[in-house]
């Protein structure tokens, strides 16, 4: 998953993706937390969550970014400025979620019990957006920058302010329709 999401980054960075392009991107910030998240999760699924969590109390001094240990993420996951990213360790996301700095995506305390986030797929997360409480982030969303977003959001939206509303709704291409089958009688022109 390291390599996918390095290579998501690399796209995203400079256009396409190169071997020369990859290793270059291992030196931007937001990288090293990547690869932390990655290892701390490798060790939690091989019986060692102890030492994984010496590598989450690393992330947070190396790159003030706190990721909980059973978070998860397909692949794509990419950080691309760690400093101030709060990650609760019951979030589930799909594949390509791109974080800026200072997004949180936690729990929210309506009661008991304390409700995260479930994300869907492709989506980005401007600097500074909160996501909180029990919702779901559906798939090809964008969230604007400071955004506080305390409601579902559906698939292809972008949403903005505080508390976020969508504001543009994209079309996601959708498999074409079984086409119905036309008798020769019902023919144009038979």
């Amino acid at each position: 998953m390291i390599l996918e999401d390095l290579k998501h980054k690399t796209a995203l960075f400079y256009g396409e993706v190169s071997t020369r392009l990859t290793l270059r991107i291992l030196l931007t910030d937001g990288t090293s937390a990547m690869m932390l998240f990655r290892l701390v999760g490798f060790l939690r699924r091989n019986g060692l969550g102890a030492l994984g969590w010496i590598f989450v109390k690393a992330n947070g001094i190396l790159n003030g970014c706190v990721i909980g240990r059973n978070a998860t993420f397909g692949a794509g996951f990419v950080i691309m400025h760690s400093h101030g990213v709060v990650i609760n360790g019951g979030v589930r996301g799909g594949n390509n979620i791109v974080v800026e700095s200072g997004v949180v995506i936690g729990a929210a305390r309506y009661g008991l019990p304390v409700r995260v986030p479930t994300l869907g797929s492709d989506i980005f997360f401007g600097s500074g957006a909160k996501i909180l409480g029990g919702i779901t982030i559906g798939n090809h969303v964008t969230v604007g920058a400071n955004a506080v977003v305390v409601d579902d959001v559906p698939d292809g939206a972008t949403v903005v302010g505080i508390p976020a509303r969508v504001v543009k709704m994209a079309e996601i291409a959708q498999p074409p329709a079984e086409m119905p089958s036309v008798s020769p009688q019902d023919r144009v022109g038979h």
